[in-house]
């Protein structure tokens, strides 16, 4: 079987996109630690799968290195919006995208015909623990201390769709050993559907400086809905006020995001890396 893929990246979070228009893909759950290993495949924090969906212009799933399947994924939304304008399945600037965590709407800037960055509603944000979740009492959990693997932690709990967990750190987050906490985080029984997690650092002229632990795929060089989660809990610790379009600085590039009452909105670059077909 030979099967059409396209490699994209956000920021350098970058997945393996499957047209499901064109070729019906069975038990994604299987190809993905196949297609995602960076030895024997394709190489990716994952795949995504576009198709059709009866209540927007498309619908995304997404797949991560380990097999599991994520509800939503900001960078990811970018590449697909970017892949639909680019390959002639909508004509203008706006469209919307069916994900695991509700119907999402995009704006698209277009160069040479192509689309370079794109802007996401995201929708609210969700600070209830239970939602989340996480199982802490409160109606929020902003700078909450916890014991996590025998430190303590002052943790802010956030969802974007994708659940998160933020801590502000003192010292510059590139010395943090995130292959050791990042696990501990994210399997903490805190946390009973596993936890995204974000290290920051609050820097001047509203920047964060932001590293990230991905359950399912460890760490990746940016998260869309961990640097959406991150300004929400900079916002609900002080940090910023809300309506203020912050910058967040990740390994892999850099995202704008605003936090206000209606809501979060994203925007950052889709770039296509190439196109291919590998035999399964």
């Amino acid at each position: 079987m030979q099967l059409h893929f396209t490699k994209m990246h956000g920021c350098g979070n970058d997945y393996v996109y499957l047209d499901c228009f064109r070729q019906p893909i069975l038990s994604p759950e299987t190809l993905a630690p196949r297609l995602s290993d960076r030895h024997f495949g394709v190489g990716g924090d994952g795949i995504i799968l576009i198709g059709p969906s009866p209540v927007a212009d498309a619908q995304m799933r997404i797949f991560n290195i380990d097999g599991s399947e994520g509800k939503m994924c900001g960078n990811g939304i970018r590449c697909v919006a970017k892949y639909l304008y680019d390959h002639g399945y909508v004509s203008g600037d706006r469209l919307t995208v069916e994900t695991q965590s509700g119907v999402k709407s995009l704006s698209l800037t277009v160069q040479d015909g192509k689309a370079a960055s794109v802007k996401v509603d995201m929708g609210r944000a969700i600070l209830s623990p239970a939602a989340i979740p996480a199982a802490l009492p409160g109606e929020a959990v902003v700078s909450r201390p916890v014991d996590i693997a025998g430190g303590s932690y002052a943790i802010t709990c956030v969802s974007m769709g994708n659940p998160h967990c933020v801590l502000f750190w003192d010292a510059d987050v590139d010395t943090i050993d995130l292959a050791r906490l990042g696990p501990q985080f994210e399997h903490s029984p805190l946390f009973p559907e596993r936890i995204n997690t974000e290290f920051c650092n609050i820097l001047p002229n509203r920047t964060i400086k932001m590293r990230v632990w991905e359950r399912g795929s460890g760490e990746t060089l940016a998260c869309g809905t961990g640097a959406c989660a991150s300004v929400v809990a900079a916002v609900e610790n002080g940090f910023f006020q809300k309506g203020e379009p912050i910058r967040v600085q990740l390994a892999g590039g850099e995202l704008s995001i605003c936090y206000t009452d209606a809501g979060v909105t994203m925007q950052g670059p889709a770039t296509e890396v190439f196109e291919g077909v590998i035999t399964l």
